[in-house]
Order: C-alpha cells, then structure tokens, then sequence
C-alpha cells in the first residue's frame, strides 16, 4: 500500500514541475522581460595586455613605478592601500632609502597617540607602515566625495572581473551618454553628480575622471605619460598590489608541472619494468 502511495507521490511533485516549467517558458516567450539600459549599454572590459599576463609572466618593474607614481600622484587622494606596506615598495626595485623619503614624505601621515598626553595626533611615516589612507575615516570620505565612498584598491584587480583590464577600462571609459541610450530609456539620462561610463555596472558612477590629460604625471623615467599609458601602468600596479607573490606562484607552478611530468615518466617505465616478465 506504501510503494503506490509514494509512487502517486512521486508522480504529482513530477506533474508539478513540468506545469510550472511549461507555464514559466509559454509566459517567456509570450511577454519576455523588458531589457535594461545596463543590459543593452554595459560593455566588456577592452582587450589589454600585461608582462604578468599567462603562467610564465612576470612583472615590469619600470611600469610597476611608474604605476606607483600615478597613484602617488592622482589616485592616493581619495583611494587607499591597507594592505600595501611602504616596505612592500622595494619590490618594485626602490632602494631602502627611497622607500624611507617615500614614507617620509607621503601626503597623508600616520595616525598615532601621543605619549605624554594620550590624544590622538599624528606621525611621518616609516617603511613598516600601511600606507595610510587619505581620510580618517568612512564619514570624512564621504563628506569629501558627496556622500560617495571610493574603494580601497589594494585587491581592485582581485575582486572585479578581468580584473587589470577592467581597470584600465574604467580609466579610459569615461564618454557622453550615446544619444540611442537617450533616445531608448529618456529615464536614464545620468545625474548632473555623476558620470557616464559604460564599462562601470551600472553606467554611472561617482568618480569624475582621473586621469584627464596627457602629461598629467611627469614619469621620472621619461616615458611619455599619455591618459592611455598612465592608464595601463596604474592597472599594472593594482594588479600587483593584488597579487605581489604572483611571479614567485607562477614560478612555483612551472617546477610542480615539471616534477609531475618527470614523476609520471619515471612511474611509466617502472610500470613496464615490472609487469614486463608478467605479461610477455
């Protein structure tokens, strides 16, 4: 009596589903979802190439600085690093006594106590410092940026999809709204506060353009700081900053691949040794 029951059962939540499953495909077809202005403007990140691209890449330092200076420069700001120390500079080839005047000097200095009063005061920074960031806290960078709160970058290149080149994207992105957009969604017309940018979620963001003019940055090494360059190095940083063990990981890959082929070798012609006399 059991197995019938059950098998009716069965047979109903099956009936079920296909109903729903039909009526939700007939109601698809029939009325399909109005499409978004997000849907129809948003485009994918542009093609760029990095030197950390692929599993054998490795980082160019003179790009890595020049990003670095960018940053300095025109995105330190607004923008912080928490999980860049100054110390983590040397990587990218400065010296010890660079990355002391570089903490030294830096914009913004590094929260601390004083010790005979115990109030809150401030010093110069030191190589084993986190980069401080710009404002004290999430109220003052939002009173600063219309009520808007720029994002750390430390992992930027990490937490958004294509990562580098979605940066880059972004940089160099900024446009007047198309007038189709206007002409297919007059309801989508971007706030006076914001700006237009289709490579951004949702097309409009409250960032005004960084990066502005050529020769915005004056590059210590001499290469010429167009908007596209200056773009590209400061997404090579970033990508960095992600991921600052990323040559040491790809190196740590290719000898791992490399003891498993010779290991897969060696166990093929043992195989064969000992099941030689056996099989013939």
């Amino acid at each position: 009596m059991v197995r019938p029951i059950a098998f009716l059962a069965g047979l109903g939540f099956v009936f079920v589903l296909l109903f729903s499953l039909v009526t939700g495909a007939v109601a698809y077809i029939s009325e399909p979802p109005a499409k978004t202005v997000e849907h129809e403007f948003h485009l994918h990140p542009k093609e760029v190439s990095f030197a950390s691209d692929g599993p054998l890449g490795k980082f160019d330092r003179q790009q890595l600085q020049r990003g670095f200076q960018v940053y300095k420069e025109v995105c330190s700001a607004c923008h912080s690093l928490h999980q860049v120390a100054f110390r983590d500079l040397k990587d990218l080839g400065f010296t010890d006594p660079e990355v002391k005047a570089i903490a030294k000097n830096w914009a913004t200095e590094v929260p601390s106590i004083n010790p005979e009063t115990g109030e809150p005061a401030t010093r110069k920074g030191t190589p084993a410092d986190k980069i401080p960031a710009p404002y004290a806290n999430e109220v003052a960078a939002r009173a600063a940026n219309n009520n808007a709160l720029p994002p750390d970058l430390s992992l930027m290149s990490k937490a958004r999809h294509d990562g580098g080149a979605y940066i880059y994207s972004l940089l160099t992105g900024y446009q007047d709204q198309p007038a189709e957009l206007l002409k297919h969604f007059p309801d989508a017309k971007t706030p006076a506060s914001l700006h237009y940018n289709p490579y951004f979620a949702n097309l409009n963001l409250a960032m005004p353009p960084p990066l502005a003019a050529d020769g915005q940055v004056t590059y210590a090494d001499g290469t010429k700081s167009t908007v596209d360059q200056m773009a590209k190095d400061v997404s090579a940083f970033l990508i960095w900053t992600a991921e600052p063990k990323l040559e040491k990981r790809h190196a740590t890959g290719v000898a791992v691949l490399g003891f498993l082929l010779i290991a897969t070798i060696l166990a093929f012609l043992s195989y064969r040794n000992i099941w030689a006399g056996i099989k013939h």
